[in-house]
C-alpha cells in the first residue's frame, strides 16, 4: 500500500447506475464509460460494482486503458476456496482496489489477500452504511460500533490493507495503536449536494471525514448526478484538501 497519496487519489467516484433509469444494461455500460472519459486525467479512482457482474471483468481493463485507477467493489463473500478462485480470476485484470466482506471470515479474506494482495489493495467491508442501529442489532446482535471493531480486528488478522466503514465509525479505530488498517469511507455527502431519497444512514462531509482520519472517501450520486461531474469532482477535491489542512497533513 502506498504510504503517501495525493488529494485526488483520496477520492473514489462510485459509478453506480440503475438499468431501469439508463435504458437497460447497455445504457449503464455507456454511462460508466462516459463518466470514465470525463474523469480521465483527474487522478481519482472509479468504483464499479453491479455492472462488472454483467459485462465481465474486461471492463476493468477498459477503464485502465483510459488511465483511471479502478476500484472493483465486488464485496466477495463465500467459502475460502471459492474466494481464492475469485481472486485468481481477478488477478488477470488486476484492479487497484478490491472489496471483500469482513464477515466472510479470516480464512476467506486471507485467501484473497494471498493471491492478489501484492498488486491490489484489499479492503474489508465492515457494516454497510445503509444499516441503522436497529438493523445492525438484528443482523449482527451488536451495535454498529461494536460490529465495526469486531470486523476490523478480523480484517487485520487476515492481513488485509484496510477497511470500508462509515465515516462516523472512523473515530472508533483511528487511535487504536494495534490496528494498522487504512480507513476508507462511503456515506459521504458534500455540503453543496442534496440527494433525494438518500439511503445512507451514517454520513459526513468530505472535509470532516478526511479531518477525522479517513484515507479515502467514496462518493457517488452527488458526482454522477451532477450537471458537470468533472466540476463536482474538482469541488470535492477542494473539500478533501480542506480536511487535510484541518488535520495537519
Amino acid at each position: 500500500m502506498k504510504t503517501e497519496i495525493t488529494p485526488e487519489e483520496r477520492l473514489i467516484v462510485a459509478a453506480d447506475y440503475n438499468p431501469s433509469e439508463c435504458g437497460g444494461v447497455k445504457g449503464v455500460e455507456a454511462k460508466v464509460m462516459e463518466l470514465a472519459k470525463t474523469l480521465k486525467n483527474t487522478g481519482v479512482f472509479i468504483k464499479v460494482n453491479s455492472i462488472l457482474r454483467f459485462v465481465g471483468y474486461g471492463l476493468i481493463t477498459r477503464l485502465h486503458d483510459l488511465g483511471l485507477n479502478v476500484f472493483a467493489d465486488l464485496k466477495l463473500i463465500d467459502i475460502p476456496n471459492t474466494m481464492k478462485t475469485d481472486a485468481e480470476f481477478l488477478l488477470e485484470v488486476n484492479p487497484d482496489i478490491l472489496t471483500v466482506m469482513s464477515c466472510a471470515g479470516i480464512d476467506g479474506m486471507h485467501a484473497v489477500q494471498n493471491i492478489i494482495g501484492e498488486s491490489c489493495e484489499i479492503l474489508g467491508v465492515t457494516i454497510l452504511t445503509s444499516l441503522n442501529e436497529e438493523e445492525c442489532q438484528n443482523i449482527f446482535t451488536c451495535s454498529t460500533k461494536a460490529g465495526v471493531l469486531r470486523f476490523a480486528r478480523m480484517t487485520q488478522l487476515a492481513g488485509l490493507g484496510g477497511l470500508i466503514l462509515s465515516p462516523k465509525e472512523v473515530d472508533i479505530l483511528k487511535d487504536r495503536f494495534e490496528l494498522t488498517l487504512s480507513l476508507n469511507t462511503p456515506g459521504i455527502r458534500p455540503e453543496w449536494s442534496l440527494v433525494k431519497e438518500d439511503d445512507q444512514s451514517r454520513i459526513l462531509t468530505p472535509s470532516k471525514a478526511i479531518e477525522k482520519g479517513a484515507r479515502r472517501i467514496i462518493l457517488g450520486r452527488p458526482i454522477t448526478g451532477a450537471y458537470n461531474p468533472k466540476d463536482a469532482v474538482l469541488k470535492t477535491i477542494e473539500e478533501i484538501k480542506q480536511g487535510l489542512a484541518l488535520r495537519g497533513n
